[in-house]
């Protein structure tokens, strides 16, 4: 897990790892003082004022949240975070005017982690920070991955397994299912919960949402795109089921399990 100040062991030492954070954003004030501000709460942060720039920034070395203004001249930021989503797990939180809630809508579906709203509080932008940054996995080194195979969780569902200590989610033929880690955080919280039902707001408060008037839209947009991929028939979910005025519930077999 990558947050501020996290201390870990290695060959017996301990060492601290910062998460680090890329802020775009074209209005230069706004851009230094949320860079600020986050550096000062223990992030290592970088800055680009434009999509072109951010670019050079996210290939030339690995970020573990970015935060992208989407009205910037030029490339927009949905058109970056689309470019991020197809190349890395990277938390993404994208920045919107307000009142531009289809912005908003467009950004969680194509695999947003979350949004603030312009103009914003950087009280606000820290604690959705920390929120996105504790579901960020840590890439872990093959051969730490082959000692730590014996102790990992897996669950299977229908023809599907879930690594949640790798968060991925692999299909009948070994294949790996793409998902964001949005999408997985979600599924995680039903498979660990199975046929129970959950309210909107139980599965937004599991997955470490702030509160937000837009939460409930959020949690159906991920549930949308987690059952194209999971689901033969999306229209007509098997696992991921709606119970009309309630919630969700996610329907499990009993023979089905770690």
């Amino acid at each position: 897990m990558f947050i501020p100040n996290l201390l870990s062991a290695e060959s017996g030492s301990e060492t601290i790892v910062k998460a680090r954070i890329i802020v775009v954003e074209d209005e230069p004030d706004l851009r230094e003082a949320v860079a600020e501000y986050l550096g000062a709460s223990g992030y290592d942060v970088a800055t680009a004022e434009n999509a072109a720039a951010a670019r050079s920034l996210l290939e030339a070395q690995p970020f573990h949240l970015a935060i992208l203004d989407i009205a910037m001249p030029g490339e927009d930021g949905l058109s970056l975070g689309r470019w991020l989503r197809s190349k890395t797990q990277i938390g993404i939180i994208y920045a919107t005017a307000a009142g531009t809630a289809l912005d908003r809508i467009v950004g969680l579906e194509l695999g947003a982690d979350d949004y603030i709203v312009k103009p914003y509080e950087l009280r606000e932008v820290l604690a959705r920070v920390r929120s996105v940054l504790r579901r960020v996995p840590q890439p872990v080194a093959p051969q730490a991955a082959k000692a730590e195979a014996g102790t990992r969780r897996f669950m299977n569902f229908g023809g599907f397994q879930a690594d949640f200590d790798g968060r991925l989610v692999t299909g009948a033929n070994g294949a790996v299912i793409e998902m964001a880690k949005s999408e997985f955080d979600v599924l995680e919280v039903f498979l660990t919960r199975a046929n129970r039902l959950l309210t909107r707001a139980a599965i937004s408060e599991a997955i470490g949402f702030v509160e937000d008037p837009e939460s409930s839209r959020a949690v159906d947009i991920r549930i949308m795109r987690l059952r194209k991929k999971i689901e033969a028939d999306p229209a007509n979910p098997k696992f991921l089921r709606t119970v009309r005025g309630e919630g969700y519930i996610f329907s499990l077999p009993t023979s089905d399990g770690h």
